[in-house]
């Protein structure tokens, strides 16, 4: 009797769709939270919807590409938005007696593409770390709606899966995220070691390597040999 290829392993780990999904909402609380502008948290449970949308009364995406697809939604009510570009900006040190308080203002859209351009960027940077794969994002948009309007990926997904969690802010305040991505599976096959990059310590580093360097030229540039052969010393 042939012997298959492959041994089976009952404890081969295997990433889904729905794995990914809660990689994003830790990006979104850990943003925030870094931030200081709220602490938020995410429903336990996850609704499966069949098609993604922008919602009043601020709706925003982004698109996502590389090792797998996808589209990011999230969808803001008035209050929810208001209280986070509030705190956000607060924590940088601006009165809020200075801080708008209509969502529909320029400074509101501003502040929440920012957030989530920083959401994405560690989601991404999540990505390569924990499944060993490459996603490039576009450029957040936000839109101020009021009413309904469907949103879909521009790309062929042989099987397409859309999930919604709902979010709640410090202040009990509501808001959604929607994905719709490809349905796909991450198998490892053998055990590494996630890589840690810490930006600071790279810079700290590259900066006293240039200073060593600088240090060394200088070093070298004091004396000359030849000139101190010729002065007899």
């Amino acid at each position: 009797m042939n012997k298959p290829a492959v041994k089976s392993n009952s404890k081969t780990t295997v990433v889904t769709t729905d794995d990914i999904l809660v990689m994003l909402c830790k990006s979104v609380t850990d943003v925030l939270a870094n931030a200081n502008a709220n602490m938020v948290t995410y429903s336990a449970l996850v609704q499966k919807i069949s098609k993604t949308s922008l919602k009043p009364d601020i709706g925003s995406f982004v698109l996502f590409d590389g090792g797998f697809s996808g589209l990011v939604v999230i969808n803001f009510s008035a209050a929810a938005a208001i209280e986070i570009y509030q705190s956000y900006m607060t924590n940088m040190g601006i009165p809020i007696s200075e801080l708008s308080t209509q969502h529909t203002s320029d400074d509101v859209g501003n502040v929440m593409g920012e957030l989530l351009n920083q959401i994405l960027g560690d989601f991404t940077s999540l990505v390569g770390k924990e499944l060993q794969t490459s996603i490039t994002q576009s450029q957040p948009k936000m839109l101020t709606v009021n009413k309904q309007l469907i949103i879909s990926i521009d790309t062929n997904l042989d099987r397409p899966q859309a999930r919604r969690v709902t979010f709640t802010t410090q202040n009990g305040n509501i808001f959604y995220l929607e994905l719709a991505m490809d349905r796909t599976e991450f198998i490892k096959l053998h055990d590494f070691v996630p890589e840690e990059f810490d930006p600071d310590e790279i810079i700290r580093g590259a900066s006293e390597q240039a200073k060593k360097s600088k240090s060394e030229n200088k070093s070298d540039s004091d004396f000359d040999p030849d000139l101190l052969d010729e002065l007899g010393i």
